[in-house]
């Protein structure tokens, strides 16, 4: 059975990752990218669906024992499990080095005290569990093979073959060091080239001590802020620029219910607010190669922008169900694919643009047909803001009128507004101002509750919706308007849990809400951020501090956030690490440090 979601670590090398559990079981792997077919799908199924463990040895029928501590190597993704024996102590270092050829997983056992009897369980299924690879020797190595792919395993431990699975029984000692590695090579090709795994130990480690040098952020909760950085460059997809939403699919945002989605494409929100925290944290090559991949995908159709793309700028995303995957948790149905990549989100113009501006004004290096692209989306908007549609939450229910969409269509015209202002770009300024205007009057018309004194989810709702926390952020209102104020208050009091954090919209248990599912879900964790960014900039700055720390809480021992917190079974749900909490942690963070109340 699949541990927590919280018991997982990320490992990766920035084109694919893998989830390891606190006993020392990777039970997710997709190769060689991050939306291929997973090679280990336990995670969304059992052990029949492929893992690998390694550990130390146990008796038949026994659960494996996790590890007693665990820890990433400084500012690294190389992961350290160590478990504490009867008979000693042992150290398992796992990890995937920056590719430069075959993507590799490797795990190296050492030796720490005593002598320690241990196992290598490993047990490939390809295609998500359905497909038994044939498994045999080539030259001195073990091959699996089935279709297009081949894994090739190395080891200098003996092993053997059981149950269709591959077994490695060994003892270490005091300084003993008994490397494992995987490669992936399409089946047509030649072997991979054999793996040097201490070399590689050392490489890693080194890629991951430059690029954190490079982090401008300094203040008091730079161990968060820096362990989220490195989470979201393991989430970019390096051949292209994309950058994933999460690197799993169908973790269920309501355990045992339908809210189970694929995450392993690019979201133009996620990753245009990815890139404005790398750049305020001083990483423009990342944001550069973001930008291209934008452009790429982008390009000849922007009128028809999607809202998400594959990692490469693919456009045809469908959505599929897996039906011989029990699901996490019994969490049905897993999917892949998504098939919300062709809903009308017209907020994604403003995060998109938003994204542009960002980079225009941090320094990044022009380009012309940015600009062109920008002033495009803006002629689009200009035909359509006034549409309904699905809004920032993919509701599968009714287009509505959604407040943050025509907030974010405002904030779209308005930086592209500054771009031409400042000369560089040409556009009907004049119109444009006007356009603007009409849009800021249109939504405090039709999307604010004069009784309540509160903006709402939608033109003519009573709904709340968190995604209303951004209208101070992106400067549609100062933070000391009265209805900002109210906003704030009013979702405080109406999508706030028992302990404080905040839920996205109502949801009606088992009759179809706003979103067109049945069934509940937690506290989305970027909601809960965007409340600590409000509360600061109104002048809570305790009351911030107090939630954000709390939501710092939540993070599992490595530091890593899912997508939401169940209050009512106190975990996390949903698909795993997730970027779009990993990026408001940034953002708070640097708030409540600019705020000058915490040092920094």
């Amino acid at each position: 059975m699949a541990g927590r979601i919280e018991d997982y670590a990320l490992i990766g090398d920035m084109q694919t990752a893998a989830l390891v559990c606190r006993d020392g079981t990777v039970d997710w792997l997709c190769l060689p990218r991050f939306d291929s077919h997973a090679i280990f799908a336990g995670l969304l199924g059992t052990g029949e669906h492929g893992f690998w463990r390694m550990g130390p040895a146990y008796a038949p029928g026994a659960e494996p024992p996790a590890a007693a501590r665990r820890t990433y190597r400084g500012d690294s993704l190389i992961l350290e499990s160590e478990w504490d024996t009867p008979r000693g102590t042992v150290r398992v270092t796992d990890f995937m080095p920056p590719r430069d050829g075959a993507p590799q997983l490797i795990r190296i056992v050492e030796g720490v005290s005593g002598r320690v009897p241990m196992r290598s369980e490993l047990r490939m299924r390809f295609s998500y569990g359905r497909v038994v690879p044939w498994v045999h020797k080539q030259e001195g190595r073990t091959v699996a093979v089935a279709g297009p792919d081949s894994v090739w395993f190395d080891t200098e431990a003996e092993t053997y073959g059981k149950a269709l699975t591959t077994y490695a029984d060994f003892t270490v000692a005091p300084g003993d060091r008994i490397a494992f590695t995987i490669s992936w090579e399409p089946s047509h090709k030649e072997p991979p080239a054999l793996p040097e795994p201490e070399q590689s130990l050392v490489a890693t480690e080194d890629f991951w001590r430059d690029w954190v040098e490079h982090c401008t952020y300094h203040g008091p909760y730079r161990e968060a802020v820096v362990r989220s950085l490195i989470t979201l460059k393991a989430l970019t997809y390096a051949p292209t620029g994309g950058i994933v939403a999460a690197p799993t699919t169908s973790l269920p945002e309501d355990i045992g219910g339908v809210r189970n989605w694929d995450y392993r494409y690019t979201w133009l929100r996620d990753a245009a607010i990815t890139l404005s925290s790398l750049l305020r944290t001083g990483y423009r090559e990342e944001a550069r190669a973001w930008r291209e991949w934008l452009l790429r995908a982008v390009a000849g159709d922007p009128e028809n922008l999607q809202i998400m793309y594959g990692i490469a700028g693919e456009r045809e995303l469908g959505e599929a169900e897996l039906d011989w995957l029990p699901g996490y948790e019994n969490s049905t149905p897993v999917r892949v694919g998504n098939g919300a990549a062709h809903q009308l989100q017209l907020d994604v113009y403003g995060e998109v643009t938003e994204a542009l501006h960002l980079g225009h004004m941090t320094g990044l290096a022009r380009n012309d047909y940015a600009s062109v692209l920008q002033l495009k989306l803006i002629r689009y908007l200009e035909s359509h803001w006034h549409e309904p549609d699905e809004g920032i939450w993919e509701v599968r229910g009714p287009r509505r009128h959604f407040v943050h969409s025509k907030v974010m269509a405002w904030v779209a015209v308005d930086r592209t507004i500054k771009l031409i202002e400042s000369g560089d770009a040409d556009g009907p300024l004049e119109r444009w101002k006007q356009l603007r205007d009409d849009i800021h009057r249109d939504v405090c018309e039709k999307g604010y509750d004069k009784e309540r004194n509160t903006f709402t989810q939608s033109y003519g709702s009573q709904a709340l919706d968190a995604s209303l926390l951004l209208i101070p952020q992106m400067g549609f209102l100062p933070p000391d308007d009265k209805r900002v104020i109210g906003t704030i208050e009013a979702i405080q009091r109406e999508l706030s849990t028992s302990d404080g954090f905040i839920l996205r919209y109502p949801t009606d248990g088992e009759d179809e809400g706003v979103d067109g599912l049945p069934g509940d879900e937690g506290a989305f964790l970027a909601c809960s951020f965007w409340m600590a960014d409000d509360l600061a900039m109104i002048g809570r700055v305790d009351e911030a501090r107090k939630l954000f720390e709390k939501l710092l809480s939540l993070r599992n021992d490595l530091g890593l956030l899912a997508e939401e917190w169940d209050p009512r079974l106190q975990r996390q749900v949903g698909n795993f690490p997730q970027a779009f909490s990993h990026v408001p942690l940034i953002d708070t963070a640097l708030r409540l440090t600019a705020s000058g109340a915490y040092g920094g």
